[in-house]
């Protein structure tokens, strides 16, 4: 899953992102209606969570637009506009929900995973490889029904792995896949994410692994 903030507080991001990361799910954030427009069109997002007080325009007027363009892509907005005639209005924009500020991160993650199961574009089937079992929805990463705890970004790569079992898979797509709106990941840092989720699946008997084709990417395959 890859969700989009628009959201112009530092802090606010930085806490949704640790959320939403903890979840497994990839968050690209930026702070303007510009940078919002700019990343919706280089990028598919299964989920918007947008702030309506941004600093270069109103986020109604963004959404009215991304309902006419995107009319089945999911908007939850945040925001600390909480009167009924305010909340009306954004849910008549065409907002699927509305989160007043401030709010509990357990709620922000419910309403999201609710808004995602009602939207059959974005559900997606778990996940099997060996004795690997990945649920899209929950994130949780299971070798015969034991959890295999994963950081977020490794997470995220096995996830990626997982989805083109026995096909190689080039560097260049894993370093798009697991980069943020703005943030890339550089060779050296996919290198270390595959290090360390070949490090940990060693302590299972997961029956598959991450084989490396040299100048081309890498193929998650039975073990020989």
């Amino acid at each position: 899953m890859r969700l989009l903030l628009v959201e112009d507080s530092p802090r606010l991001v930085e806490l949704v992102g640790e959320t939403m990361r903890d979840a497994g799910w990839r968050l690209d954030a930026v702070s303007s209606v510009s940078d919002a427009e700019a990343a919706i069109a280089a990028q598919e997002h299964d989920l918007i969570l947008l702030d309506l007080g941004l600093p270069d325009g109103d986020g109604l007027a963004l959404l009215r637009r991304v309902r006419q363009e995107y009319p089945g892509l999911p908007v939850l907005i945040i925001t600390a506009r909480g009167s009924v005639d305010e909340r009306i209005a954004g849910l008549d924009a065409g907002a699927d929900d509305y989160l007043v500020k401030p709010f509990h991160h357990r709620e922000l993650l419910s309403r999201c995973r609710a808004m995602l199961r009602r939207n059959p574009q974005a559900v997606q089937p778990v996940l099997e490889a060996g004795t690997l079992r990945y649920d899209p929805a929950t994130a949780d990463l299971t070798c015969d029904g034991v959890v295999v705890p994963l950081p977020p970004r490794e997470r995220s790569l096995i996830e990626i792995l997982m989805r083109e079992v026995g096909r190689v898979v080039p560097k260049r797509k894993l370093e798009t896949a697991l980069s943020e709106y703005g943030q890339e990941v550089s060779p050296n840092a996919l290198e270390l994410a595959v290090s360390r989720v070949r490090k940990r699946l060693q302590a299972y008997e997961t029956g598959i692994q991450i084989e490396t084709v040299r100048g081309i990417g890498y193929l998650l395959r039975r073990a020989s």
